[in-house]
């Protein structure tokens, strides 16, 4: 059997064990990454797996998908604030605590868009206003002055220990994952508006200053590539004997740390086309950095962070291959025209999944990209199932994908 066949194999036999019935909290039927996450619900997580389900299954998904994006809705508060983990007893973070913290991150709408593919969006009329006030609370707790959006805190960014936001000042990381994120979310949040008859132009415009904004602080003329930026300035005082002669004139500074979510800029349609080719020529292909044999490396490996270890909150970002990494990278590749490049990475990343199941009969949280090896997390299946959709893409089938 064949690494794709392996996959696709493993992937129907226990592809149920990720579906959950209403317990709780969670009073809509919803999908789980599996593993050590066995019974909870994960923004970011439930909204790839899904993506992934729908390559290869068809019925009784619907009601499943759907019950994701409403579980979250139905925990949506006054400010709009939703949690970034639903367990049956439990929300994470828990907001009538009283804490200022990070909120499910910007891809509800990219989700619920992404299931209207296939179940309508009827469903969601009577919740979207809770969808735009989850919105607003990004545009009016997140947003800088630069249009850049930025995390609260370091609390479960996704690429948990990225060092441009981990243990760094809250409110000072304008991520570059973070932004791509969000200008999907408000290009997902205009379309389900337009399928159900919402105004939303404001929400148009947003998406164009976005980009605009993205562009002019994030990419870097120097290394040919998309960072994060750091917002922890000390505020301009003109009337400062040490400072009147030459107040600052920059908003914000560019951090050069060498992480995979610079290529969302790709995935997300943020880059121009001269820059996805300085991004794929100078940074992708730059074996030093983060073409590794396995895949993309999630933190170029001469940074002196650089680490590829076994960790639990946080789990690990700071170099090992991911599935979900090389599969985002893969559909930027894929949305620029690098196809060559892309099955490359496509069959990389299928070749470490499946031989992972033969060998271990299962797949792994992540892995060290230069030898292959699995890390963590026995049984983890959640978004490593895209690489059903790589395949799929590579035998020249149709391969679904976001919004």
């Amino acid at each position: 059997m064949d690494n794709y066949s392996a996959i696709l194999d493993y992937a129907r036999k226990n592809y149920r064990s990720m579906f959950r019935e209403p317990e709780g909290n969670l009073k809509y039927k919803f999908i789980v990454p599996g593993s050590c996450y066995s019974n909870c619900l994960w923004d970011w997580d439930s909204w790839l797996t899904d993506i992934a389900l729908r390559q290869f299954v068809t019925e009784e998904i619907c009601e499943y998908e759907k019950g994701c994006v409403l579980n979250y809705l139905e925990s949506c508060d006054g400010r709009g604030r939703i949690p970034i983990v639903i367990l049956p007893d439990e929300f994470m973070p828990d907001f009538s605590a009283g804490a200022e913290t990070n909120v499910h991150k910007p891809c509800l709408a990219q989700h619920a868009a992404f299931i209207a593919q296939s179940c309508g969006v009827e469903w969601l009329r009577p919740y979207f206003a809770r969808l735009e006030r989850f919105m607003n609370f990004y545009y009016e707790n997140c947003r800088h002055e630069t249009g850049l959006y930025f995390w609260l805190d370091d609390y479960a960014i996704g690429v948990d220990n990225d060092p441009a936001t981990f243990y760094r000042p809250h409110k000072s990381s304008a991520s570059i994952y973070l932004n791509c994120m969000m200008y999907k979310e408000l290009e997902a949040f205009c379309a389900l508006g337009r399928a159900l008859g919402v105004e939303v132009g404001f929400w148009r415009r947003e998406a164009e200053n976005l980009k605009a904004a993205v562009r002019e602080y994030c990419y870097d003329e120097k290394d040919g590539f998309y960072y994060s930026v750091d917002l922890n300035l000390l505020p301009i005082q003109p009337d400062a004997f040490l400072h009147s002669g030459a107040p600052r004139r920059w908003s914000c500074l560019i951090q050069r740390l060498g992480s995979w979510s610079g290529f969302l800029a790709l995935w997300s349609g943020i880059a121009t086309e001269e820059q996805a080719g300085r991004m794929v020529r100078e940074n992708l292909l730059d074996g030093r950095a983060f073409w590794a044999p396995y895949g993309v490396r999630t933190l170029a490996k001469y940074e002196k962070m650089y680490c590829v270890a076994a960790t639990n909150n946080p789990s690990c970002w700071l170099g090992p291959v991911w599935g979900i990494s090389n599969y985002m990278v893969f559909r930027g590749l894929v949305k620029y025209g690098y196809t060559e490049l892309a099955a490359e990475l496509a069959e990389k990343t299928i070749a470490l999944l499946g031989a992972d199941i033969r060998s271990c009969g299962e797949m792994h949280e992540y892995y060290d990209g230069d030898k292959g090896a699995p890390v963590i997390n026995p049984g983890f299946q959640n978004w490593n199932l895209l690489a059903i959709n790589m395949g799929a893409w590579l035998h020249g089938e149709p391969a679904v994908s976001e919004i």
